[in-house]
């Protein structure tokens, strides 16, 4: 049994999550620490976790895997999903052949929630669709128009159905619960106009003007790419302290062999790019992406897709200053965003896009509209009620309540969804490259001379530059062997070599063709002459990796 029980069929506040995590680094302290790399805008820690067996080695000796969450406020599931896998790993070690294996060989630096100031707003005010953090709270950062407020206090934030004869929708046939699109040129009926649910600051009486949320969205926060011009932008990049505590820990982290940032919704893996279509992309780089997006896509169900070809609706409106845009074609390091949960494809809706703003049609519509009043209740659907707005007059508030629908699971479903993807975070991290000492061999010459030789491969998945545009960026560190003696002295070749990168599997996933890629060495030998000044001299051969670890062999001079 293990030591922490943690509810997986729930979400936690803030006060909650950070018992479990306490709960978890006092029960497990000879494999896990707690720190905390930033304070929000409210003086909420950011906690930070790293998961490794030190017997084996520093954690800066061992390839890490890093995995985030909730730098949305609105998306609950994915802090529950990253709580799960610290869960997993802690619990799971000596008695999961995988996950001990990974605990003795690597590092998991793992912060379950990003965004605290707006996750607590997002998770016990009104429930509301906002993905802002702490240095504005929802209509603080505008100055006129439509304020989202929950104007009849039942507890949600959902829409405003306005009769207006100009208006898109219309009530449907079937259901007068679901609002769908007026055909063009279609006249005679009853027509209605949809506004989130608020008051209307500055109202001129004629036009509901709707501001730009501006606040907070940390995911255009980082420095690639980076424009004031994206939605949430921020001052500069890292200047919201959440997200520069995101920054300064990748790079103190510079062992991060590969990322899973998490967010909902849409049941879908997204990997780069996200400003040029895969044709621009490097080769490599994106069979290789390919590869790792099947194993997800086995393990969780979700297709993995590319951001810009497919979850981009108009090119010319490309997302800028991502984490993960930053973490990849700035470093070179493998990063996934995965988003958790689909909605339509749970309630039997075709898969037919990746990014959609709202149903496509009344029959989707109907079916999700059924799935959540079966399976969430009044939670994820308001019944719509009449209520007299001071500035519109009579109008109807209910609707879908987006972020119990949407872009969260009901807490039945979620214990199986934060399993499946944790597993696809434990196998995209054993792909890490892994450098090692295979052989190491002395031969005496006389003399009290001795050839040493040793031969150091790379046994990971992923070649140790990780990726072609770490090597196109000049970020890519080689392998360095390096010899030291004792009792001994170096005659002959240069104690510290550099070996450069050392390819992985990755590259040889067909057999030879001259047509194919070609094939980069995965091992390389190294030799050295010494000789012996004193008894029982020996020799340390240490190969280095940024991202493949560290590995040392010794024998005695004979």
């Amino acid at each position: 049994m293990p030591e922490v029980d943690i509810a997986f069929d729930t979400y936690h506040d803030y006060e909650a999550l950070t018992v479990h995590l306490h709960a978890l680094a006092e029960a497990y302290p000879h494999l896990c620490t707690l720190t905390s790399i930033a304070k929000s805008f409210r003086g909420r820690d950011v906690w930070f976790l790293t998961i490794t067996n030190p017997e084996t080695g520093p954690a800066s000796e061992k390839p890490g895997f890093y995995i985030d969450a909730q730098i949305h406020a609105e998306e609950h599931a994915t802090s529950a999903t990253a709580l799960y896998a610290c869960w997993y790993l802690l619990t799971k070690y000596g008695r999961d052949e995988e996950v001990t294996r990974l605990l003795d060989r690597q590092v998991f630096y793992i912060v379950p929630r990003i965004n605290p100031d707006g996750a607590e707003y997002a998770l016990t005010t009104p429930y509301h669709p906002w993905c802002g953090n702490g240095r504005f709270l929802p209509g603080e950062d505008r100055i006129e128009g439509l304020i989202p407020q929950d104007i009849d206090g039942d507890g949600y934030i959902v829409q405003m159905r306005v009769p207006d004869g100009k208006g898109e929708w219309k009530k449907d046939d079937e259901n007068p619960d679901i609002m769908v699109q007026r055909e063009p040129g279609e006249e005679g009926g009853t027509y209605y106009r949809l506004y989130p649910e608020g008051m209307i600051r500055n109202y001129d009486g004629v036009h509901v003007h709707i501001e730009m949320q501006q606040d907070g969205n940390m995911n255009r926060n980082f420095p690639t790419n980076w424009t004031p011009q994206e939605y949430g932008a921020g001052d500069y990049p890292f200047s919201e302290p959440e997200a520069a505590g995101i920054g300064k820990l990748i790079l103190d982290h510079p062992n991060i062999t590969g990322i899973c940032a998490y967010h909902t919704h849409g049941g879908i893996i997204l990997r780069p790019s996200m400003l040029q279509p895969d044709s621009e992309m490097s080769p490599p780089d994106l069979a290789l992406y390919k590869a790792l997006g099947e194993v997800g896509e086995r393990l969780t169900g979700y297709p993995t897709i590319s951001v810009y070809e497919d979850f981009t609706p108009d090119k010319t409106k490309a997302r800028h200053g991502s984490l993960t845009d930053w973490t990849y074609e700035e470093m070179g390091i493998i990063s996934f965003a995965t988003e958790l949960w689909d909605l339509e494809r749970t309630a039997g809706v075709p898969k037919e896009g990746y990014y959609n703003l709202g149903p496509r049609d009344a029959a989707t519509q109907r079916l999700v509209h059924d799935w959540v009043v079966e399976n969430v209740g009044a939670h994820g659907f308001r019944p719509w009620t009449a209520f007299d707005h001071p500035q519109l007059g009579p109008v109807e508030v209910g609707g879908m309540v987006y972020i119990w629908s949407y872009r969260n699971p009901p807490g039945t479903m979620l214990e199986e969804i934060c399993h499946n993807n944790v597993l696809f975070n434990l196998r995209h991290a054993a792909a890490a490259p892994r450098i090692a000492v295979d052989t190491l061999e002395v031969e005496a010459l006389g003399a009290d001379l001795h050839r040493i030789t040793a031969v150091v491969s790379n046994h990971g998945y992923l070649p140790t530059n990780l990726s072609d545009v770490a090597v196109k960026n000049g970020v890519a560190k080689p392998v360095t062997v390096e010899l030291d003696c004792e009792g001994a002295d170096l005659v002959m070749n240069p104690g510290d070599v550099k070996l450069g990168n050392l390819a992985g599997r990755n590259e040889r996933r067909y057999a030879y063709s001259n047509w194919g890629q070609q094939w980069s060495p995965v091992t390389k030998k190294v030799e050295w002459l010494v000789k012996a000044t004193a008894p029982a001299a020996s020799v340390t051969v240490t190969a280095r990796s940024e991202k493949g670890g560290v590995h040392r062999q010794s024998a005695a001079l004979d």
